[in-house]
């Protein structure tokens, strides 16, 4: 179930504008803060992507370049994918050219599309996002948006957003679902094939599919 949610949220928000269906009822004022303008660019985005994958599944379904072409105009939209990529690099990244960044981005973005690009439309129901509460990141970083996932006959899925300002946009560059990262999962993921070879490399061997990005969680390292 977590690799069909994270796969859900990242095409939906993204990760942070996220899909379209008819939001939750919000909790009672006085329990719930307002959502500021992070806040709103997750719950419209989550919104607008669950309605289309709802409105036009079977479309989706027998054009499956048609969803990748409305998932990738998403993740354009909301998702500053090359700062995550940075962070998914971690340490193998310092220095890297800002070219090779981006291949090694989209790479993984076709190759988990590629893998799970379908399960985005085995969603059943009509899930909503519904808004919890914000915070600031340490170091001024941006804000992590909390939110739920509520489906119905399922207890609510914690999911939060990390986001940052990037001229004058929020947009996401790490998603939590339960508490585990979309950046740590493939941190930890890539780490051994970066230590062995160049991000070009690597980027290209996911392109081919003979690296495959592994959207479950990851155990920790030395475990």
């Amino acid at each position: 179930m977590k690799v069909k949610l994270l796969t859900a949220v990242l095409a939906s928000a993204l990760l942070a504008t996220a899909p379209s269906v008819t939001l939750a009822q919000t909790r009672p004022a006085a329990a719930t803060a307002q959502p500021s303008a992070a806040g709103r660019t997750v719950l419209d985005a989550s919104t607008r992507i669950i309605n289309a994958l709802q409105t036009r599944r079977a479309e989706f379904r027998a054009n499956p370049a048609a969803l990748r072409s409305f998932i990738d105009g998403e993740l354009s939209r909301g998702f500053d994918r090359d700062y995550a990529a940075r962070l998914v690099l971690g340490v193998h990244g310092r220095g890297a050219a800002d070219a090779d960044v981006k291949l090694f981005a989209d790479a993984m973005a076709d190759n988990l599309m590629s893998r799970y690009g379908s399960a985005l439309l085995d969603i059943q129901g009509r899930p909503s996002f519904r808004y919890k509460s914000e915070q600031p990141l340490p170091g001024n970083r941006g804000v992590k948006v909390s939110t739920e996932l509520v489906r119905a006959g399922s207890e609510p899925t914690p999911v939060e957003y990390l986001m940052r300002n990037v001229d004058g946009q929020w947009k996401i560059f790490d998603v939590m679902i339960e508490g585990i990262s979309y950046v740590q999962t493939f941190k930890n993921q890539f780490d051994a094939p970066l230590r062995q070879k160049s991000i070009k490399q690597v980027a290209t061997e996911l392109r081919s599919g003979s690296i495959q990005a592994n959207a479950g969680p990851a155990a920790p390292r030395g475990k």
